[in-house]
């Protein structure tokens, strides 16, 4: 009897010496290496002013501003892979920027999606909204931040962030084949355009405002831990912003030569890309009258009020 007690002690003993070092090395493995090299593989700022529609995204007589908009759903969701939800064991939790930045271009992309239902989709204010853009408009709005459960609301499964922007997609691409087909409505008239443009107006116009007030509220600490989020949210909004309008001029060809658009078009995209190109190593938020650190948000919000500001010379233009 004592001789089993002595082997379950040193057995026990033995389990202990090596069970303990295991754990040591797997909690050094998790923490020291998993979201390290995780966070690594997952972080991708894809601001890429180049970026094209793929082919295959584009019908014959389709909206290429529509088809953009589809594509960046799906490079954001499936090919760099959408991380503002990642739960807390994932990598992608522990990221900061990339969330904020895909944020800021959802954000952008459902506001375009709004103004293809009630202007450019449709013929006219009393006629019928397009379902497929009724839609994706709707589905854009759903959080970004959903992941299969969310335990503040049920306890149940719950729809993800991905799965609704995918939806938003086929969407797009479904009134896009309509539209290729005859079958779906892409108004190119200059009241369109101009209600269009004015609502990404007041959008950037919000982000501005936005900038102003953290600036105001963070510029007092040396480190401002919420200055990042603002900066990549704008940024990723101005990003979307800049691909959208940029196949807008593509889609209003007549529009903007018979207005002599183009030079002032240009000028007013070469301000969202500035804006949308700003890349900090460390986003800082310091007085802006600083002698030594920056202000990037200063930084971000010039180029927002310059794009907002031509965007209104384009609006008088087409006004006239």
């Amino acid at each position: 009897m004592m001789n089993d007690t002595v082997s379950r002690s040193a057995l026990t003993a033995w389990l202990r010496s090596r069970w303990l070092p295991a754990s040591a090395i797997a909690v050094v493995l998790v923490f020291g290496l998993y979201f390290p090299v995780g966070m690594l593989i997952a972080h991708k700022i894809d601001d890429r002013m180049d970026y094209e529609v793929p082919a295959a995204d584009l019908p014959p007589g389709g909206s290429r501003t529509v088809a953009m908009a589809a594509a960046l759903i799906d490079r954001e969701v499936n090919r760099n892979g959408w991380v503002a939800n990642d739960p807390f064991f994932m990598p992608g939790s522990m990221l900061d920027n990339m969330p904020n930045y895909q944020l800021g271009m959802i954000h952008a992309l459902g506001r375009f999606a709004f103004q293809m239902v009630d202007q450019i989709g449709r013929t006219r204010g009393s006629s019928q909204t397009d379902r497929d853009l009724q839609e994706a408009a709707g589905l854009l709005q759903y959080s970004g931040t959903k992941w299969i459960f969310d335990f503040s609301t049920s306890l149940l499964p719950t729809a993800k962030s991905e799965d609704q922007y995918r939806k938003a997609r086929s969407a797009f691409l479904s009134y896009n084949q309509r539209l290729s087909a005859g079958q779906a409505v892409f108004e190119r008239r200059a009241d369109n355009l101009q209600a269009t443009l004015e609502r990404i107006a007041l959008d950037i116009g919000s982000s501005s405002a936005a900038l102003d007030r953290r600036i105001r509220e963070g510029d007092a600490t040396l480190i401002d831990w919420e200055a990042d989020d603002v900066f990549y949210s704008v940024k990723g909004q101005l990003y979307a912003y800049y691909l959208i309008l940029r196949e807008l001029k593509q889609d209003y060809p007549n529009l903007i030569r018979d207005r002599e658009l183009s030079g002032t078009w240009d000028q007013m995209l070469a301000s969202f890309a500035a804006g949308a190109g700003l890349k900090p190593l460390v986003v800082w938020n310091a007085k802006p009258d600083a002698m030594i650190l920056p202000n990037h948000l200063g930084s971000m919000g010039f180029y927002v009020e310059r794009s907002r500001t031509q965007i209104y010379e384009i609006i008088n233009i087409l006004q006239k």
